[in-house]
């Protein structure tokens, strides 16, 4: 680094003054030097100066009379020279760095720039007549010269001659006087030889043969002599004798005296024998060192007078003397840190220096070296390590959910940033809280430092605008933390003022104080018990100058002179005010601190020399920092120098240019001290000089008076802004302390980081770790050498994130955001786990520690040994499994369970070496049997190898990142055997594998994680294999003598062994199919069993080994990992296919688990089999190999635990197969195939079926006496690329958990953990990358391997969190009823019921004429009698009143009616049915909710056009005005059209419904919307005008529409498809109504631009004109809804030239596989959707009335009339129903259930029934039966909801005598609690059995028994009478009697 010539010399500050005066004689040589360490201490230079800082083996000396050169060049530095001359200083000696001047010690490479550096010294020496004394060499030598002159002795006197005479050539026209060599003892000290006489005799040489070459060549009358000491004395050869042999070769003597207060004697006896050696020769006192002269320091002329009297006593010829102590004398301390302006005799003290030059000058000397080294240390105990983002940056969901607008927001919207980017979406952090909360996991962060949207908690600003939901966000990210153990530390503003403050005038308006103050109170109340850290404001000198100053950032005013201090001066008032108001309010409850971040470069003077530089440097650091904290850590005020500053400006312009405001008195004390703590941000340095200061532009540097630059040696980020310049941070720390701080506020780094680009290699940004390397490290030096209180260091940022201006194009983020992918997914870079070590470590300890863990124990006690069991049954007693499951309904087989598991449940994931490790032929390792074969071309899939894999031999801390995010308490992994015996052998041990090993598993223990560590998972040492691998029996002592090695390596810290993973893989697909190595095919009927047989006794035998030698020490487990898939029998009520089933785990699971769980022996069902196969194939001896009883005893009870891996189900049936070839699959007798409803996976044969785990675990408790289960692997395969929304992953994990803590809790299973597969995406064996079965993706294009977390990951973690899948709190049932006079209905439609298709003439509608049609009706069903209710209305109104319901909603047939759809002819006789179904209601108190048009429109109309035809509207209310004269009197509820969506949708784009048109579904169904809006507001407008007044009735319209889930609740994307999905759906009708008489807007911008896009001029969406839509704007009394179900939705991009509505729509839906399902494809049960459909009813329409129309399940085909399912349905909707009105004050007045009766479901005809009253349309009759569920109902309707039995009895649980529905049909226990008395259960003899069924039984029973009692009595009067007739009957008739 080229050094700047000006920066020279440690100045010498004082004259004597105010004491003794000195006056040197003219004569007399008077040497000043450089101040002693004493003197400079305070200056803060003597830690710096006089340590000794080692370089290789070069000692550098950095005293302070050294280098002159390094030091600091003052510019008064002339003035004091000067001054020196003036008082009789004649000469300064300058001590030469030999190693600067000669770095190499070659005099051919000097280092010109310390040449011209001296020069430049010795000239203004000379200007100021001072004469320099040049000092070649003192002290130790340099490391260079020591090293070339241990080759011999000569070549230290011929290097330093040669350094002499460079320095004559160099400076000998400006010196003369000369010394070779002082301070000696050291300088021979540090020569490299053994005997100090020739260090002696080598340094003689040097000295004299420098002399002779100076006097010959260079010498102009200059002088050269050598520096004694006078009290030295040397080992070797006396001083006398060296002073004599010196004689010759001095021009002068040159002393160094050491005087003695206490013994002036001596001195006097070593000058004597000096006098005697050099008579005559002229003495130069060079040094002089005072001992125990303390008590005369004050006045130092009493020694020195003391010492010149011994001098001249001895006579001897005195020419000069060293001043240094007389200027150093106490008279001179007071002008310590002074600039001094000599004035005669006296001096004048100016103010000590700041704080500024003094941190300065404390580091300005030191040298690169010394600047940058490193230091090895850690930080102090309680160091807070966190991470930091802004609400601005990551959050997104601008509006979102209430959010009100920010300044970034309209920012964004207005193009300001970088390519038009916003930050709308940013890194959906909004929708991501336990993503971001995952990733600190991984990083182990203890604190998370984010702000709150100001704008998201208050939209506008102030209270008043409080938005619950973003309340909620920051609570569920707080209480999220605090679940994880990371501290909160909230900013309350970063920057984004809501939008309706600044348009008010933001910061400039000094309301805004009191509103800030307003909202931080809201902050500190509402999240304050949990948040302890406070920041009430980050960078507000960003806000101040970029906001309002260079109006670069929002709100973009340019005004630097007033606005921009005017907005500071705010901004600090309003800090003190929240500051104040928590120390007065919250701080004695809540215990918290509250503080500031302020962002601060340090600057450094552009040319140090340059007092006016250093001075801008300063004025610098105020006018960035002190504008900010002066007045809060300071004095409550502004920094002078900025005030003085800007009023200078302010002078030198025509005008002010600068308004600075000023505080009040008041106003300091309110600002001082407010701050607990001093949150620093840093991220760079400036080179600062003095600015021309000759302009009045108004400019933040003009108004300081000073310009920045930048070394271009500083190495440069993609930020202008940011150059990496890591030594300022300790300077500005420093700065900080002094200036603010000292010991009293801690100071918290609150940000710091730099940025690299958007392209490129996202992830391995080595860039960003070199920089918090040396960032921290600095941090570490202020900590532990500077003493400065830093308690944080907070790295900015977590995540990439929208860095304003600049958008996305600059990522600060430890983990990579793809900001082009809607998943946003989250990539961890390398800095992060770099950051994550350093966490880890508490910085940088200077050694790596010992190996170190927490002793993991599995259990406190040692394992009981499993009891053998007896041979199974064949088939097994475990039959009793599909006995007990296989006949459940679907509704009963998953219905979902929730609840925990046990408390000490192990959670885990799971990987394998070969899938994960890589590094096949690393550092030793020996070739697998999976190394050969991936070599082999054809073998795997893609010929994909895992010779890298996801390189995780590289990769532990990697790794151990992901399991300590998931919070998994276990890790499953195998260790490669061939890694640690490369050869298979124990003569072959890899240390390098084994470090490997040790490196993960204690990571995992300091994790607190649990290692479960697999032997063997098939990856075979090539070289075993080359002997036979497995049929070679040689490998149960070989794996014995690895599983004992590993034992004895790892055991002290594994408590959990896994022998061998699934060797029935091993045995069959490596054995048996062959593909698997080693590829053995050709043997299926023997080997496979052979193979199995070995591994067994293999097995055995290492666990007999841990057992016997390691288990009472290390207290493990050890088993081995089965696995089996369920199989369910193809025909249950078929034993061969039952006993089929069981043979089939017994050939899976068995074959391993038989022999080790029970008797030590196979199953008897395949010693059977094979053995029987084999007589009839002929042979001898069964194929299935026998173990003799000592190894059965051997084998018997080899396992701890039971561990089972499972996937997948099947159905099996029995078969016979043929005889040969042999073959152990065909030895089963079995086939297997799979429902091909069940859902697929990316592996054909791995099938997701939750239900089947539930019934394995069962059967293993079963079979084995319920062992202590762990399931060690389970998991999906998916095939997409990328993956990470991994939903199918989620719902196999929702359900296989869900079955998993069904068989814990409600069957007993003795479950003790789950183990998800995988941690991450591997090698999948033949497969190898296709399948992915990853918790977290891994990109195996990219050499580093990176690894994303999916969103399983995510749920897998939230599971664990929760310790299973507890009932979410809003699912929770709720007891209470609905308001008074809420309307119970239940509802049908006419062509649904009615039948008569052509009676009494009604004429043919279009759903007559879709019936009709072959093709559109299942089974082409048609309505033609449907339920037949035109010719009973008696039987449905006795349905009803059994029902008890309050109205029933029916539908009148236009067509019955109008006959052509005109009023032309009115059907009389078809009206008069009506008339008559509306008077038989109301005389049963029912009353008639009427729908004018479900979707039976008469085809004379269709004929024309239907719908698509204007007329239409005419047309239709023609018709309802012919209801309302006729009808109207007794109907008070008329609903205008049910579900237009259908209508218009499914009948005119689709064509799954009547009229059934599907050929112009881009047109037709909006034209088909258009006309039924305008038809039913010109309907609504007939009534409201004409009819109301005197009917008074109600009238509206039933819209219809399911609810929208998100498909990813995380994601942006899939919230608008969800938004978009209900807006096209309900919204399509809703908006116009309810809103403002037109379309919604998602709806016009989304149809509009596809049309547009398709070419064509103007949108496909029909528009309103202004008068229509006052037409129909408010055209309701009530929102009429009818609702079924949920889907989950995400966005799905159709091409742009397809026209439909789908494609405008742009929503794919699929539903949750957990979901129960119904008979109807469509129809998934999914209350919680029903109460957030209402909600958002009520917040998108204001609240209307609300009347559900519809609501109900259907089945499919008969399945009996205890329709559990179905009381389900409504136990749980009418639940939500009542959620939504009495929690969410929805104003919801009736419900109505569909339908009264099965019907003609549509399009699929009979085949779904919804009915809660089952229609048997086999008879004739057509009867109407009812369910369960209509008892069910009406009890809901007689307890107006749902009691709470804790409040006692209700009447409406009393059983009703009359009306009441019975039905013989029962109700399943899981259905909860049921309020009615014929639902509810009691025990009865053993019974359960309802309360009225009870009552019934108990009156039987009395019946039965006292008819009983009446017979017995008439059994025993004949009797009696028959003893008396026949005292002694005979034998026969007794026989007979």
């Amino acid at each position: 680094m080229e050094l700047v010539c000006k920066v020279v010399l440690l100045f010498l500050l004082f004259s004597p003054c105010c004491g003794t005066e000195w006056e040197f004689a003219q004569t007399v040589t008077a040497v000043a030097s450089p101040l002693t360490s004493e003197f400079v201490s305070p200056l803060n230079f003597q830690k710096k100066l006089i340590e000794k800082q080692c370089l290789g083996n070069e000692m550098v000396d950095a005293d302070v009379h050294s280098y002159l050169c390094d030091q600091p060049y003052v510019t008064f530095l002339p003035q004091y020279f000067s001054y020196l001359h003036a008082n009789g200083v004649t000469h300064y000696k300058i001590f030469m760095p030999w190693i600067h001047i000669l770095p190499e010690g070659n005099f051919r490479t000097p280092n010109e720039t310390k040449v011209q550096c001296y020069r430049q010294l010795l000239m203004a020496f000379t200007a100021a007549s001072i004469k320099p004394v040049l000092i070649l060499h003192h002290k130790n030598l340099p490391g260079v010269i020591i090293t070339q002159s241990m080759v011999k002795t000569s070549t230290f006197v011929d290097l330093f001659v040669e350094y002499a005479e460079f320095n004559f050539r160099s400076f000998g026209d400006l010196v003369d006087m000369w010394l070779t060599f002082s301070h000696l003892p050291e300088v021979l000290q540090s020569l490299p030889y053994d005997d100090p006489s020739s260090s002696l005799q080598a340094l003689v040489a040097a000295h004299e043969r420098t002399y002779t070459l100076y006097h010959e060549k260079y010498s102009t009358g200059g002088k050269l002599s050598i520096a004694l000491e006078i009290n030295h004395h040397f080992e070797t050869i006396p001083l006398e004798s060296l002073s004599a042999s010196l004689r010759d070769s001095v021009d002068f003597l040159s002393l160094s005296l050491h005087y003695d207060c206490r013994n002036e004697e001596n001195l006097q006896k070593n000058l004597k024998s000096f006098q005697n050696i050099w008579k005559n020769m002229a003495v130069l006192l060079f040094s002089l060192t005072f001992h125990e002269c303390n008590s005369k320091t004050e006045n130092m002329p009493i020694p020195v007078a003391a010492l010149f009297k011994d001098i001249i006593k001895e006579e001897a010829l005195t020419m000069g003397y060293d001043v240094n102590k007389f200027l150093d004398s106490s008279s001179a301390r007071a002008f310590r840190y002074t600039a001094f302006v000599p004035q005669g005799n006296s001096c004048q003290a100016a103010a000590p220096l700041s704080s500024y030059q003094k941190v300065w000058e404390t580091f300005a000397n030191q040298t690169a070296l010394e600047r940058d080294s490193f230091l090895s240390d850690v930080f102090p105990s309680g160091f807070l390590w966190g991470v930091s983002t802004g609400a601005f940056n990551i959050e997104g969901g601008w509006a979102e959910d209430g959010k009100g607008e920010s300044i970034w927001d309209q920012f964004g919207h207005q193009g300001h940033a970088y390519m038009n980017q916003t930050a709308d979406v940013a890194c959906d952090s909004y929708h991501k809280t336990n993503y971001d909360v995952y990733l600190l996991r991984g990083l182990q962060s203890k604190l998370y430092k984010f702000s709150i949207s100001w704008s998201r908690i208050f939209p506008s600003g102030i209270k008043a605008s409080l938005n619950p939901r973003g309340v909620d966000y920051y609570n569920k990210l707080i209480n999220s933390l605090q679940d994880s153990n990371i501290e909160p530390m909230i900013t309350l503003f970063h920057w984004d003022l809501p939008q309706a403050l600044q348009d008010l005038g933001g910061w400039q308006n000094d309301s805004i104080v009191d509103a800030f103050a307003a909202y931080a109170d809201f902050c500190f109340a509402t999240f304050g018990d949990r948040v302890k850290l406070w920041i009430t404001f980050h960078e507000p000198w960003v806000i101040s100058y970029a906001g309002y100053g260079t109006g670069k950032h929002p709100p973009g005013i340019v005004n630097p002179g007033v606005a921009s201090y005017k907005v500071a001066h705010t901004i600090l008032k309003a800090h003190a005010k929240a500051w104040r108001l928590y120390d007065d309010k919250y701080r004695s409850q809540q215990h918290g601190k509250v503080g500031l971040v302020l962002n601060s470069d340090w600057a450094e003077p552009r040319s140090p020399a340059s007092l006016d530089d250093v001075k801008a440097a300063e004025r610098y650091m105020h006018f960035m920092l002190g504008w900010f904290a002066h007045p809060i850590f300071v004095n409550g005020d502004y920094p002078d120098i900025l005030k003085s500053q800007i009023q200078q400006t302010n002078q030198h312009c025509s005008s002010p240019v600068a308004h600075l405001p000023s505080f009040t008195e008041e106003e300091k004390l309110l600002v001082k001290g407010t701050a607990d703590f001093f949150g620093l941000s840093h991220y760079t340095s400036q080179l600062v000089s003095a600015g021309a200061n000759d302009t009045c532009s108004p400019a933040y540097e003009n108004f300081g008076n000073f310009s920045q630059h930048v070394d271009p040696a500083w190495p440069q980020t993609v930020s202008s802004w940011i150059r990496v310049v890591p030594w300022g941070l300790r300077r500005l720390l420093n700065f900080v302390s002094q200036e603010y701080t000292g010991t009293k506020v801690p100071i918290y780094i609150a940000g710091s980081g730099m940025p690299t680009g958007a392209g490129g290699d996202a992830v391995n940004d080595t860039e960003r770790m070199d920089y918090f390397r040396l960032y921290i490290n600095e941090a570490l030096k202020a900590v532990k050498l500077d003493a400065v209180d830093v308690q944080s260091y907070i790295v900015r940022s977590l995540i990439d994130g929208f860095e304003g201006p600049v958008g996305y194009s600059q990522r600060f983020g430890l983990h990579h955001v793809e900001f082009g992918d809607s998943n946003r997914q989250r990539t961890p870079k390398k800095s992060a786990y770099y950051f994550s070590n350093i966490i880890e470590k508490n910085g940088f300890p200077s050694k790596v520690l010992h190996r170190s863990f927490k002793p993991v124990t599995f259990d406190t006690a040692l394992p009981m040994r499993l009891l053998g069991l007896p041979a199974s049954e064949v088939p097994s007693k475990a039959k009793v499994v599909w006995e007990k499951f296989s006949p459940q309904t679907k509704f009963e087989r998953d219905m979902y369970f929730y609840g925990n598991f046990p408390g000490d449940f192990v959670w885990g994931v799971s990987t394998s070496a070969y899938q994960i490790e890589g590094g096949w032929d690393a550092d030793g390792k020996g070739p697998s049997i999976w190394d050969n074969f991936t070599h082999i071309p054809g073998n795997i899939k893609n010929s994909d190898t895992g010779d890298i894999a996801c390189d995780s031999y590289h990769k532990v801390d990697e790794d151990l990142y992901m399991l300590r995010a998931l919070g998994v308490k276990s890790y499953r992994f195998s260790l490669s055997w061939p890694r640690i015996f490369p050869t298979g052998r124990n003569d072959s041990i890899n240390s390098h594998g084994v470090d490997y090993y040790n490196r993960l598993i204690d990571g995992l223990t300091a994790n607190n994680i649990t290692p479960m560590v697999t032997l063997y998972h098939w990856d075979l040492p090539q070289a075993l294999q080359d002997i036979g691998g497995w049929e070679n029996e040689s490998l149960i002592d070989l794996f014995n003598s690895f599983a004992d090695f590993c034992f004895q390596t790892f055991g002290d810290r594994v408590k959990f062994w896994m022998t061998l993973n699934e060797p029935y893989v091993s045995a069959w697909i490596a054995y048996g199919v062959g593909e698997f190595p080693p590829n053995v095919k050709n043997d299926p009927g023997y080997a496979p069993y052979k193979i199995a047989h070995t591994l067994l006794k293999a097995h055995a035998r290492v666990y007999h080994t841990y057992d016997r030698k390691y288990r009472a020490s290390q207290r493990g487990v050890i088993s081995l990992s089965l696995n089996a898939d369920w199989v369910e029998p193809k025909t249950l009520d078929d034993p061969r296919d039952t006993e089929a089933a069981d043979r089939s785990l017994q050939f899976m699971l068995g074959w391993f688990a038989h022999p080790i769980f029970k008797n030590g022996d196979y199953p008897e069902a395949m010693k059977w089999t094979v053995g029987n196969r084999s007589e009839l194939q002929n042979l001898p001896l069964s194929r299935l190999p026998a173990f003799t009883a000592q190894e059965r005893g051997y084998i018997r009870g080899t396992a701890d635990v039971f561990c089972i891996n499972t996937y997948t189900s099947s159905i099996v049936k029995h078969k016979t197969p043929k005889l040969k070839p042999f073959s152990y699959e065909d030895d089963q007798e079995l086939s297997s195939e799979v429902d091909s409803s069940w859902p697929t996976s990316a592996l054909a044969n791995m099938r997701p079926v939750a239900w089947g785990l539930r019934r394995l675990l069962n059967w293993i408790k079963e079979e084995y006496n319920n062992p202590p289960i762990y399931i060690t692997e389970n998991g999906v395969g998916i095939k997409a690329t990328p993956d990470v929304d991994d939903t199918n992953r989620i719902f196999y994990y929702k359900t296989y958990i869900d079955e998993a803590l069904k068989a814990s809790r409600l069957d007993g299973v003795n479950l003790r953990g789950y183990i998800a597969w995988s941690l991450m995406d591997s090698f999948e064996w033949v497969n190898g990358y296709d399948p992915r079965f990853g918790l977290h993706q891994v990109d195996f294009k990219n050499p580093s391997r990176p690894r994303t977390p999916k969103r399983s990951a995510l749920y897998y973690a939230e599971v664990i969190r929760n310790n299973g899948i507890p009932l979410p709190k809003e699912d929770e049932f709720v007891y209470g009823e609905f308001p008074k006079n809420f309307s119970w209905s239940v509802a049908s439609a006419a062509y649904q019921i009615e039948g008569a298709w052509r009676e009494d003439g009604k004429g043919l509608s279009i759903w007559d004429q879709f019936a009709h049609t072959p093709l559109k009706i299942s089974n082409d069903e048609t309505a033609d009698i449907a339920c037949d209710s035109y010719h009973k209305i008696e039987e449905d109104l006795a349905s009803l009143k059994g029902l008890k319901v309050t109205h029933y909603r029916f539908s009148i047939s236009w067509s019955r009616v109008l006959p052509d759809g005109t009023t032309k002819l009115i059907n009389e006789v078809g009206l008069n049915y009506y008339e008559r179904l509306i008077d038989a209601l109301l005389a049963a108190d029912i009353k008639p909710q009427v729908t004018i048009y479900h979707w039976d429109l008469p085809q004379a109309l269709q004929n024309i056009g239907g719908w698509e035809n204007e007329t239409i509207v005419q047309r239709f209310k023609e018709y309802a005005e012919v209801l309302f004269q006729r009808l109207g009197d007794k109907v008070k509820f008329w609903i205008t059209l049910n579900e237009p969506y259908i209508i218009a949708n499914l009948g005119y784009g689709y064509g799954t419904s009547a009229p059934g048109i599907s050929f112009r579904p881009g047109r037709a169904p909006y034209i088909v919307g258009h006309n039924l809006l305008k038809a039913h507001a010109e309907v609504w407008h007939l009534y409201n005008t004409t009819y109301r007044p005197k009917q008074r009735g109600l009238i509206s319209i039933t819209i219809n529409s399911d609810w929208a889930e998100p498909r990813n609740p995380d994601k942006q994307e899939d919230i608008d498809a969800a938004r978009r999905y209900v807006q096209f759906y309900g919204g399509w009708f809703a908006h116009p109504i309810f809103k403002n008489g037109d379309y919604n807007e998602v709806m016009k911008r989304r149809i509009r631009e596809r049309s547009l896009a398709q070419g064509l001029n103007e949108s496909r969406l029909p528009e309103f004109t202004e008068s229509e839509k006052q037409r129909i704007k408010g055209t309701f009394d009530y929102f009429g809804f009818n609702h079924y179900t949920t889907i989950l939705a995400s966005n799905l991009n159709y091409a742009a030239g397809i026209s439909s509505y789908d494609s405008d729509r742009g929503v794919a839906s699929i539903t949750d596989r957990s979901w129960l399902g119904s008979g109807s494809f469509w129809l998934k049960v999914t209350p919680f959707g029903f109460r957030k459909i209402l909600r958002w009813i009520k917040e998108e329409y204001n609240n209307p009335p609300i009347y559900v129309t519809e609501n109900g399940i259907s089945e499919r085909g008969y399945t009996g009339l205890n329709d559990t399912w179905r009381m389900h349905y409504y136990k749980s909707y009418i639940n939500e129903a009542l959620k939504a009105v009495v929690l969410d004050g929805v104003d919801l007045r009736g419900y109505t259930a569909w339908s009264l009766m099965d019907n003609f479901e549509w399009a699929t005809g009979f085949a779904e029934r919804f009915g809660l009253y089952y229609t048997n349309y086999t008879d004739p009759a057509l009867p109407r039966i009812p369910k369960e569920s209509a008892s069910y109902y009406s009890s809901i309707i007689q307890c107006n909801g749902f009691p709470d039995p804790a409040t006692g009895p209700h009447p409406c649980l009393q059983p009703q005598p009359e009306g009441t529905v019975t039905s013989t049909a029962t109700t399943p226990t899981i259905m909860g609690p049921v309020p009615n008395a014929a639902i509810k259960k009691v025990q009865f003899l053993g019974l359960e059995l309802s309360l009225s069924n009870a009552e019934i039984a108990l009156y039987v029973l009395f019946a039965l028994s006292l008819a009983g009692l009446l017979t017995f009595a008439l059994f025993s009067y004949k009797y009696r009478r028959l003893s008396e007739r026949v005292h002694k009957p005979p034998h026969l008739e007794l026989d007979r009697l």
